[in-house]
């Protein structure tokens, strides 16, 4: 596939956002083809479609604001780079480390399967460690899931309060309840659920110029949903709280451009405060297993109400429907029970035999320009037909929707290159200065004859500023 397929998938994102294709004639897609890194998945056609996707509605939010079109430059192997823009983070010269935690990875478990513990978060690692009785030992654990079925441990770990999965092959997965329930989906959905009068655009020079966004997203696909927003001009106030577990390097990659305040939603007026803020914000970005926040009054019908004409996007690991909707998950995991880490370990073994990760998270970053893209159009809609509007997505549909791309033949990954030159992450990349030093990060991949993309803020350490909002940008 070559860049025109970046175009055909880019042309299915506008059909399913019910935008005509033509709009892809604005964009300028080029830069080589897949494969770009060691996996057979096409991960490069994707990001490319993806952040063209999120670029064209940053354009028509201009355009409707200012009645002009601008044209859209998006490199291929620029934007595939970003789908793993943490690895080349540089805080004061030195590398930030993205490292995994030792225990988490893949294990053989009875009768030739493996399993797999998402151990990065403490919480999830001692879920993981109670169930199989052992202490933070990387031995041990080999030799205690070593004698458990790798089903009956993905159960008993997600009763736990953990994360992982039993490693699935493509065929397995399709035959599983909760991969009908996602194939049942659409890759995204866009659903008016209030009646409010047109919303016109905030006036500035930006596109989203004074549009106002909520981020209660963590890991990356939310949170880089956001930093989208925040580099075409929205005003992006994240809001975590200090009980919830973090890994710091991730606010590094996908903080640009936010406010960072702490409200714990355990207590009833932190829950006050959010609300306040609610009143005033136009998107609601949560990333909350499905229900969980409904028990908060945080549902999107009630917000849409407390706010009409708010943008609402969603998103979960599984989706909304099917038997796994309340599990919670991650990118890694998604890879690991559809079929993607035991295809990827076949096609390029590891050091160690058994199932691989692709060397990048591309579930999570395109999940994010994917909600990014779907916040915009809502947010389109909302200027010309008025509404409140539902933007909802998963990891899951996003694994669907590149698997479905198919995979690049053999020949081509014999002498692929295992990562982007030294100088192409060098023109890709920026300083900025930040709370913790000054810090060396790729840049925003789009780039736009009027309106170019940036951050107005560097990235900060989580509940940096105070829960309020700053005046609307011009």
């Amino acid at each position: 596939m070559s860049s025109a397929a970046a175009y055909e998938l880019l042309d299915a994102l506008l059909e399913a956002a019910a935008w005509p294709k033509e709009l892809a004639r604005a964009v300028s897609i080029k830069g080589g083809e897949d494969p770009l890194m060691p996996t057979p998945f096409r991960v490069g056609t994707c990001a490319a479609a993806a952040v063209s996707a999120a670029a064209l509605a940053a354009a028509e939010l201009w355009q409707l604001k200012s009645g002009r079109r601008q044209e859209i430059a998006v490199d291929l192997r620029r934007a595939a780079a970003s789908l793993r823009s943490g690895h080349y983070l540089r805080l004061n010269g030195a590398r930030v480390s993205t490292d995994r935690n030792p225990i988490m990875g893949f294990y053989p478990a009875r009768g030739g399967r493996w399993s797999y513990l998402h151990c990065n978060f403490p919480n999830h690692r001692a879920a993981a460690l109670k169930v199989l009785g052992v202490a933070e030992d990387h031995q041990a654990v080999s030799r205690a899931v070593a004698e458990w079925d790798a089903l009956q441990l993905e159960e008993a770990i997600i009763a736990a309060g953990g994360a992982g999965g039993m490693v699935r092959s493509r065929t397995e997965w399709a035959e599983h309840p909760q991969s009908a329930a996602v194939a049942s989906l659409p890759l995204f959905e866009i659903i008016k659920i209030g009646d409010h009068p047109p919303h016109p655009l905030p006036a500035g020079k930006r596109p989203l110029s004074g549009i106002r966004v909520l981020d209660l997203t963590r890991v990356l696909a939310g949170p880089t949903a956001a930093r989208t927003l925040a580099e075409h001009g929205a005003d992006v106030l994240k809001i975590t709280a200090p009980h919830l577990p973090n890994l710091g390097y991730q606010e590094l990659d996908t903080g640009h451009g936010k406010l960072s305040a702490y409200l714990d939603l355990r207590r009833g007026e932190d829950v006050e405060t959010l609300r306040s803020l609610v009143a005033e914000a136009d998107v609601f970005s949560q990333g909350y297993r499905p229900g969980t926040l409904d028990r908060r009054g945080l549902s999107a019908q009630e917000l849409a109400q407390l706010r009409p004409g708010l943008v609402y996007v969603t998103l979960s690991a599984f989706s909304h429907r099917g038997p796994w909707a309340p599990r919670r998950g991650f990118d890694t995991v998604v890879q690991t029970v559809s079929g993607i880490t035991q295809r990827q370990g076949e096609v390029f073994p590891g050091e160690k035999p058994g199932p691989q990760f692709y060397p990048l998270s591309a579930i999570d970053y395109l999940t994010g320009y994917l909600m990014a893209f779907g916040a915009m159009v809502a947010l389109w809609r909302r200027a010309r037909e008025g509404g409140s509007w539902l933007v909802r997505i998963s990891l899951a549909q996003t694994g669907r929707w590149l698997l479905a791309r198919g995979e690049v033949s053999g020949d081509a990954l014999k002498s692929v290159e295992k990562d982007f030159t030294p100088e192409e992450i060098a023109r890709w990349s920026l300083e900025s200065e930040t709370p913790a030093g000054r810090l060396s990060h790729l840049g925003p991949v789009a780039q736009f004859s009027e309106t170019k993309p940036y951050w107005e803020r560097p990235a900060v350490p989580l509940g940096y500023h105070q829960p309020l909002w700053p005046s609307r940008s011009a």
